[in-house]
């Protein structure tokens, strides 16, 4: 039984420490709807400047049936998926956003690049396992330290006094998940900030430290809202996300996050 301690916290301006300028890095349009869109729709309402990197455009998701279904594998999904995430973001309030490969997420002195979605296929215990065919531009097949100053160039050409990334699973396993925890890790570390990993309202791993809860009531309207947008991905049955698979999950008033140790031979955060 874990003996972890959650602190719940209605206040936008004292979650994370009370940092205003804090970077979410999500590997799919969607994502930061369905696990932080509460918090993001909060801290944008207190004026605290969240960022959002987004890795891929989703370009091998599945798609909902539905007038939309004919994109599903078509060259035109990427581009209709960046659009239903402006709409997203629009409806939580979010203004900071861009894709990683473009500026200002993209190292100095390199053209722009767009990192594809790997896809992913279900293993034999229900978590998602990396997808057996992924293109070369695929996010997971791009060098590792390329991404990873990518993502450097945009945290501190915003000055991110933190991180919020998925868990080092990539909370279901998805392939992209897990590169997108690594790398945003990395660059906390790098330039000594702390880093939240996103963690299950039910976490049968969770360990000793300390879970933050957001209590994101007041902006549920608009977190139901910009799920809503991503209509090629889901649909919003009452309070619950119905997934392309049929998967329900329930839309949460409460989004939780874990700190994570800073190494001890980090550098100091810049005062």
């Amino acid at each position: 039984m874990s003996d972890e301690v959650e602190t719940v916290a209605t206040d936008p301006k004292t979650w994370f420490d009370g940092r205003a300028r804090i970077l979410f890095v999500h590997a799919h349009p969607d994502d930061e709807s369905i696990s932080t869109g509460g918090t993001l729709a909060g801290l944008a309402a207190a004026g605290q400047e969240p960022l959002l990197v987004t890795l891929t455009r989703g370009e091998r998701g599945e798609v909902v049936a539905g007038p939309f279904h004919q994109l599903q594998g078509t060259d035109g999904l990427a581009p209709h998926r960046q659009g239903e995430l402006a709409a997203a973001l629009f409806m939580l309030g979010i203004e900071r956003h861009v894709f990683l490969g473009v500026e200002p997420a993209r190292a100095a002195g390199y053209p722009p690049a767009i990192y594809e979605d790997s896809g992913m296929s279900w293993g034999p215990d229900g978590r998602a396992m990396a997808a057996p065919d992924a293109s070369a531009d695929a996010l997971t097949s791009a060098p590792a330290v390329e991404a990873l100053n990518d993502l450097l160039a945009a945290a501190a050409a915003a000055g991110a006094q933190g991180i919020v990334s998925y868990d080092d699973g990539g909370g279901y396993g998805h392939p992209d998940h897990v590169f997108a925890h690594r790398i945003a890790r990395a660059v906390a570390a790098a330039l000594g900030v702390p880093f939240w990993e996103i963690a299950a309202a039910t976490d049968a791993d969770a360990d000793s430290e300390n879970v933050e809860a957001h209590e994101v009531a007041e902006w549920f309207d608009r977190k139901v809202a910009a799920l809503r947008s991503h209509a090629t991905q889901l649909t919003v049955d009452g309070e619950d996300i119905v997934h392309v698979g049929g998967q329900r999950e329930p839309i949460t008033r409460t989004e939780r996050f874990r700190p994570r140790p800073i190494p001890a031979n980090a550098p100091h955060e810049a005062e």
